[in-house]
């Protein structure tokens, strides 16, 4: 486990792939954590099995709270870098969807928004530049989440017509084994101080990211 910062109150750390970012059966980050470090975590958001990346966990209930609070607040930023199919033309777009996800296939849907449990999603990214990845031309996106819905990311950007590298479930056809996402910077208000805390990452040392051959757009 990488850790960024960590006090008696937060932990900043990042989440390897294939790793669950909550309790499960299987390898799992609280267990990491309490192994590594002594402490018991609480979980305060989530990151896809299939998604590396920055983490915060809580290390006490009362910053739990806090934190929880923030989200719902709207004041917990989140960003990610996205490897998606084809060579994107547009340098910014904002997708605003409803989303409906069938808990029974485990699968989020865009939908009509008055659609019975449909949830309003939007999303914004910036183009960083084209490349290449196993032979396919791909798009290397920066997104920020303006809400936090079950693969919301994965969901929109296959129905804007770019699935990201890997995600079979969500329409990629290709033969990469990872899905070409990475949470790489996170931001919130220290739940004791109430200081601005930011911190990015970029995958450097992904196996998946470093096979990318990438042109940054000027």
């Amino acid at each position: 486990m990488k850790i960024l910062y960590r006090d008696d109150d937060v932990l900043v750390c990042e989440k390897p792939y294939g790793v669950s970012s909550q309790k499960s059966d299987g390898e799992n980050m609280l267990d990491i954590i309490r192994d590594e470090l002594g402490v018991e975590a609480y979980v305060i958001h989530r990151l896809d099995i299939t998604t590396s990346g920055l983490m915060v966990y809580a290390l006490n209930k009362e910053s739990a709270s806090s934190l929880s609070a923030q989200i719902a607040n709207h004041r917990f930023t989140k960003g990610y870098l996205a490897i998606t199919h084809t060579e994107i033309g547009s340098d910014r777009e904002t997708l605003t969807d409803y989303l409906f996800h069938d808990k029974r296939q485990n699968k989020v849907f865009v939908v009509d928004e008055h659609k019975k449990g449909a949830k309003k999603a939007i999303l914004s990214f910036s183009l960083m530049g084209h490349g290449r990845l196993n032979g396919y031309p791909v798009s290397v996106l920066k997104v920020r989440l303006e809400t936090g819905r079950t693969h919301q990311i994965r969901a929109q950007l296959s129905h804007f017509g770019t699935p990201l590298v890997g995600d079979k479930k969500y329409g990629a056809r290709d033969n990469c084994k990872r899905i070409g996402l990475y949470s790489y910077m996170i931001g919130f208000m220290h739940p004791k101080t109430d200081e601005p805390m930011l911190f990015k990452q970029l995958p450097l040392d992904d196996e998946l990211w470093k096979g990318l051959r990438f042109t940054y757009l000027e």
